[in-house]
């Protein structure tokens, strides 16, 4: 059963949109719909681990505080010198 739903959103987000949507060939309902449904399902990913993935867990020991964007940013800093 489809019910009316009234939204106050900015007018060249909805130009924008009625553009994308125009362009897939998909009314905006039905995109938003679509969005709407996606965010509120649970999927649940059955993510396969590989062999050699497997066998890399648990190698490499960090501390608990580790920041892993500062030691990147360190090692290109290292690298490009």
């Amino acid at each position: 059963m489809n019910t009316k739903l009234t939204l106050n959103v900015d007018r060249r987000v909805i130009e924008k949109a009625k553009e994308y949507s125009k362009s897939r060939k998909i009314s905006l309902s039905r995109l938003i719909e679509s969005y709407l449904s996606s965010l509120t399902t649970n999927k649940k990913q059955n993510i396969e681990i590989t062999p050699l993935v497997e066998s890399l867990s648990g190698v490499i020991n960090l501390e608990k505080d580790f920041d892993y964007k500062e030691g990147y940013t360190d090692y290109l800093i290292e690298k490009y010198k």
